[in-house]
């Protein structure tokens, strides 16, 4: 069965080297030039050769004829993308994690024309998946043949897949902890401390189980490897773009603006989402303020200090 990328972003070409070390696959990119010459991308996952059976192509009707299709484009990229190919026959895998801004959808129903969608997230940094480091992750498709299917074809020996049929579930919990562990990083680049770190995971990922009881998802999704587990590792490591940019923000220093943290726009997103369902996300709404620069790390904590007293 073959397998095609779409999107040459660091776990794109990850997830399309790991997968070409078992089987033939495509990975799609606009420019593939010096991946092609090199048989490296040397911009966004230097030092990981590509296996033989990785071919690179810059012809999107060639990788789009491949029985599945994993795309792992930028969130906000993603609308735009769907709206120009024909997927309607497709089975497609979603890779990306957030909330589209200007529809306040998730990836799967961004992809909803495809004819069979999936979406993989979890816990997962792409130099771990390229080097062959072990990973577990969630396959999450509301169709369970369906992801059998998938799950049996994207797993390796060294990235593990676990099924889901909790899709809403799953993509919340990829999208929100990204909003979290900005707010982990300003913490720590603010100097204050691993204690509070471990308050803003632990109140976070309360603010993550009320958005997803509001969406209907299941309360144990949250607990796993899509949720709690991205949490863990998206909030105490620096290879996390998000945990970087909080750490900016904390030290006040500048941020690298091409690179792309999809917790920012999910911060915006929730503004709207809270709105929507009347739900109190006290400390997402601080993570946004902090972003857009409405409140600097002094006014954060003070804001969330001075709340009200409460049960847990």
């Amino acid at each position: 069965m073959s397998i095609a990328v779409i999107g040459a972003g660091a776990f794109g070409t990850a997830l399309a080297v790991t997968l070409a070390r078992e089987t033939s696959v495509t990975l799609w990119a606009r420019n593939v030039g010096e991946m092609a010459v090199k048989r490296e991308n040397v911009a966004r996952l230097p030092g990981v050769t590509f296996p033989d059976n990785l071919i690179v192509s810059d012809q999107l009707e060639t990788a789009l004829k491949a029985d599945i299709v994993l795309i792992a484009v930028p969130m906000q990229a993603l609308s735009s993308f769907a709206a120009s190919v024909d997927l309607s026959r497709k089975t497609v895998v979603a890779c990306c994690k957030g909330i589209d801004l200007s529809t306040i959808r998730g990836p799967s129903a961004v992809l909803s024309k495809a004819n069979r969608v999936a979406v993989l997230t979890g816990p997962s940094f792409a130099a771990d998946i390229a080097r062959g480091l072990p990973t577990a992750l969630t396959l999450a498709c509301s169709d369970d043949d369906t992801g059998r299917m998938v799950q049996s074809q994207v797993s390796t020996p060294t990235l593990r897949l676990y099924r889901s049929t909790d899709v809403v579930g799953a993509e919340l919990g990829g999208a929100l902890k990204n909003v979290i562990a900005i707010g982990c990083g300003a913490v720590i680049g603010a100097g204050l401390g691993d204690s509070a770190r471990a308050a803003v995971m632990t109140r976070g990922f309360a603010e993550m189980q009320k958005v997803a009881a509001a969406f209907g998802a299941e309360a144990e999704t949250l607990m796993g490897l899509s949720g709690l587990g991205d949490l863990t590792l998206t909030c105490t490591s620096d290879q996390s773009r998000n945990y970087r940019l909080g750490l900016a923000l904390g030290a006040g220093t500048e941020f690298d603006a091409e690179i792309t943290v999809e917790g920012a726009a999910t911060a915006r997103a929730l503004q709207h989402v809270a709105a929507a369902h009347k739900l109190e996300l006290p400390l997402c709404a601080t993570v946004a303020d902090l972003v857009d620069g409405q409140l600097d790390m002094r006014g954060a904590m003070e804001q969330l200090l001075a709340r009200p007293l409460k049960e847990e």
